[in-house]
C-alpha cells in the first residue's frame, strides 16, 4: 500500500518520524534524539531531511508535525487554540512552513497548535503535543485523561468528547529537583531507582500526600524525617518521595464523583500511576502507544491534507 502522509511527533529531546498509509497505519517508523532543544541553529530542515529526506524524495507526501516544534523555541511558533477546542477547530489552525534543500527539493510541513485554558483564578495553562494524543486515543465523552511524565496533564472531555479544560503539574520535575539539589535527597540511595517499585512504601507516601496535599511543603519534609527516624531506609525513600508528589497531585484535584480515570503512556511512571489510583479506589483505563500518530492522522484528514 502506497504512503500518504509523514507524520512527525516532534518534543524536546526526541524526533519520531511515521511513514503512513492511507487509513493511517505505520508503515515504517523512525526516531533521532535531535529534538528541538538539540537542533542546531535553528536548522529544523536539516535535521528532517537527515532522518526522513529519502522518504520526502521518493514520495512527495504531506508532513504534519505536533509537540514542541511549534512552540517558540521550535521551527515556527503555531498559535495556541483556546479551550474548549475542536480537532476541527485545530485543522483549521495548522501553521504552515514551506522549506527548501536542494537534496530534497521544496516541500510544506504544517504544525499542529497547542491548546491554552484559563481557570477560575485567571492562571493560563498550555499543552503542545499532549492535545495530538488526546484526539488519537478517541476516549468517550466525558472522560478524565493523565498524562504522567515531567508535567503531567490532566484532560477533561465535555459531553461529545471536545476539550473543556486541563491542568498542568510538575510533579516529575519537582521529584528530579528534589532528589537531586534537596536536602531531601542527601538521605536516599537512587542507585536503584530503576529497580521494582516497593508498593507499600509508595502507598504509604500516595496516602500522605492526598491527605495533606494542602500543605504540601509541610508533607514533603517527611521524606526527610523517615530516613533521619529509621523508619525508611535509603533505597525506600525515593518511592516515599514519588508516592507524596503523585498523592498530592491526585488529591488537589476534585474527584468526588469520580469513579475511573483514563492513563495515556508508557512504562513504570503509568504503573505508579494505576496503583495509586487503584489505592483510592479509582478503575484505571490504559490509552494505547499510537495515540499520536493517530491523532496527527486525524488532524490531516480533517485538514484534507490526506483523503
Amino acid at each position: 500500500m502506497s504512503p500518504s502522509l509523514i507524520a512527525l511527533d516532534w518534543g524536546t529531546s526526541n524526533l519520531r518520524a511515521s511513514l503512513l498509509d492511507p487509513t493511517g497505519h505505520s508503515i515504517e517508523q523512525r526516531q533521532s534524539a535531535m529534538g528541538v532543544m538539540k537542533v542546531p541553529a535553528a536548522k529544523f530542515d536539516a535535521v528532517l531531511a537527515e532522518l526522513c529526506g529519502d522518504w520526502m524524495q521518493a514520495h512527495r507526501l504531506p508532513l504534519i508535525a505536533s509537540g514542541m516544534v511549534g512552540s517558540r523555541q521550535g521551527w515556527k511558533e503555531a498559535p495556541y487554540l483556546e479551550c474548549p477546542a475542536t480537532l476541527k477547530q485545530a485543522a483549521q489552525c495548522l501553521t504552515e512552513v514551506e522549506f527548501h534543500r536542494p537534496e530534497i527539493g521544496r516541500h510544506k510541513i504544517y504544525i499542529a497548535p497547542g491548546l491554552k485554558c484559563v481557570d477560575a483564578n485567571g492562571q493560563t495553562d498550555v499543552m503542545r503535543g499532549e492535545e495530538t494524543q488526546i484526539w488519537g486515543a478517541q476516549l468517550p465523552p466525558s472522560s478524565i485523561c493523565v498524562l504522567p511524565g515531567t508535567h503531567s496533564k490532566w484532560i477533561w472531555l465535555d459531553a461529545v468528547g471536545d476539550f473543556q479544560n486541563f491542568k498542568t503539574f510538575m510533579t516529575g520535575e519537582l521529584y528530579s529537583l528534589l532528589t537531586q539539589h534537596s536536602i531531601l535527597g542527601r538521605l536516599m540511595d537512587m542507585s536503584h531507582s530503576h529497580a521494582a517499585l516497593n508498593l507499600d512504601v509508595f502507598l504509604h507516601g500516595v496516602s500522605l500526600g492526598v491527605d495533606g496535599h494542602g500543605e504540601l511543603m509541610h508533607s514533603l519534609f517527611a521524606a526527610r524525617t523517615a530516613g533521619l527516624m529509621g523508619q525508611l531506609n535509603a533505597t525506600e525513600l525515593p518511592d516515599f518521595l514519588s508516592g507524596i508528589l503523585i498523592g498530592a497531585e491526585i488529591g488537589g484535584v476534585s474527584l468526588n464523583a469520580v469513579t475511573h480515570v483514563h492513563l495515556l503512556g508508557e512504562g513504570g511512571l503509568c504503573d505508579r500511576y494505576t496503583q495509586a489510583f487503584q489505592h483510592r479506589g479509582m478503575s484505571v483505563v490504559r490509552v494505547g502507544e499510537d495515540a499520536t500518530t493517530q491523532g496527527q492522522w486525524l488532524l490531516a484528514r480533517e485538514a484534507e491534507l490526506v483523503n
